[in-house]
């Protein structure tokens, strides 16, 4: 993987909100030089015969699993993963690591593992936990985190990680508190700890305890509903940016919707599967489709899709977590199936096939989900455009290839994905990060890994 000097895109068609429009783009050392620009002495020209040229996907939400967790993922399956998809830079989770990521020793240790490893470029969540939990410390790691450049800060309501655990109601408005003076943004795992946990209790003593749907129905549409209330009242009362993920309820879509309506700081995301399956798939195919939150209703689904267009939601992540296959989700129970699925390298496909190309949401938008929206949540200010002066992180894209996913083929180092044997309209051709060509679709990941931490800017 070189970087060229100078070269230029051409015969382009680019992303505006009225649609696709022909450009060419230029590059110079690694930044968008301008768009539309003359050709230039020594510039070489890359003709891309009408193929879409887009800003590079930021999934701002992945559990890499490095260090410490490496068996079912670690950076370098991971990011060649998200080079396949599009996706040129990840925002790893603080929690899926050993140590998990809370202060400086604990972010400069993983940087160490994970530098040499990455085919994209990357930045780290810091995280808040239970674990302990003390204002001053609190107040110290958030300190050193910040000065490496780190703005968005992990927390649960509900976790199941003995490293990680989750914090109070009350806890959580310690962490705006302290996260906000510092202008760092919290991000909440929003599900109600009481009524999952009653949920579950209820559920596993049933008659049907093991099926999917036992499952789905302990981890409730109203176990999150009073999560995203939760969320809505801290950062109202705060004053402090809070970022709900994964977001899989359409009752969620409204209380974020009104809380925007009345000011309230709070952005949201959505993951593809949401957008994608409901609980009668998940009790189909079991632990393959396992998450938490859980898969929910037609209803809900297509409440997140209204929420995506209107601008409610303010970005797609994948929460790409994947488990040891077939070991981890088969175990013969769905409470111990663990519980996650890839998702860094199907997400622009699908985004673009399923909401683009059905009409459920315009290429402008999509690329404001995927690009621009992670970029303004996660602070990278140089990513997610196509404007002079930003990284040339860029991806060609095919609209019209139609193609079945295969887990087999995949980058990811589990070899499943619910989406198996999906048809999808629009395929990756090449990704570049600032400048330089990490993906081929006749050649796969190419060159060795050059991906960058994001530095604050």
């Amino acid at each position: 993987m070189t970087q060229e000097s100078a070269f230029r895109f051409v015969r382009a068609r680019v992303a505006t909100q009225h649609g696709p429009r022909e450009a060419s783009v230029t590059v110079r050392d690694g930044r968008i030089a301008c768009l539309d620009g003359p050709a230039e002495e020594g510039c070489r020209d890359v003709d891309l015969a009408g193929a879409w040229l887009l800003p590079g996907a930021i999934d701002g939400h992945v559990h890499f699993d490095d260090p410490g967790f490496t068996h079912r993922e670690d950076f370098a399956s991971g990011s060649r993963a998200a080079a396949a998809g599009g996706v040129t830079t990840v925002v790893d989770m603080p929690c899926t690591s050993l140590p998990p990521v809370t202060d400086g020793a604990s972010f400069d240790g993983k940087l160490a593992v994970v530098g040499p490893k990455a085919h994209v470029d990357f930045k780290f969540w810091g995280g808040a936990r239970g674990n302990g939990f003390d204002r001053g410390e609190l107040g110290r790691g958030l300190d050193e985190l910040r000065a490496r450049g780190v703005r968005s800060i992990k927390a649960y309501l509900i976790s199941g990680m003995d490293t990680f655990t989750d914090v109070t109601p009350e806890q959580l408005g310690v962490v705006l508190e302290e996260a906000g003076r510092r202008g760092m943004r919290v991000g909440v795992h929003a599900e109600d700890r009481q009524g999952v946990l009653e949920g579950t209790k209820r559920e596993r003593s049933g008659e049907r305890a093991e099926e999917p749907a036992a499952y789905a129905r302990a981890r409730s549409v109203e176990a999150e509903v009073k999560g995203v209330a939760t969320c809505v009242a801290l950062a109202e009362r705060t004053g402090a940016p809070l970022h709900v993920v994964h977001l899989a309820c359409g009752e969620g879509v409204r209380l974020i919707r009104e809380a925007k309506g009345r000011g309230v700081p709070i952005t949201a995301e959505t993951c593809p599967h949401y957008l994608a399956f409901t609980q009668e798939d998940l009790e189909r195919l079991g632990g393959l489709l396992k998450t938490a939150p859980v898969v929910k209703r037609a209803v809900d689904r297509e409440a997140l899709w209204e929420g995506l267009a209107d601008g409610t939601v303010d970005m797609i992540a994948t929460d790409h977590a994947p488990g040891v296959y077939p070991e981890e989700k088969s175990t013969g129970s769905i409470w111990t199936d663990y519980g996650g699925v890839p998702g860094v390298e199907l997400m622009l496909s699908y985004v673009l096939s399923e909401g683009v190309g059905k009409g459920r949401i315009s290429l402008g938008r999509a690329v404001e989900l995927l690009c621009s929206g992670p970029a303004r949540v996660h602070a990278l200010s140089r990513k997610g455009l196509l404007e002079p002066g930003a990284d040339a992180d860029v991806v060609v894209f095919d609209p019209s290839q139609t193609w079945t996913v295969r887990a087999a083929e995949l980058f990811t180092r589990q070899k499943y994905t619910p989406w198996e044997g999906v048809r999808l309209t629009g395929r990756v051709r090449a990704t570049y990060v600032r400048g330089m060509q990490v993906y081929d679709a006749e050649r796969g990941v190419v060159g060795v890994p050059r991906g960058q931490l994001v530095a604050p800017c």
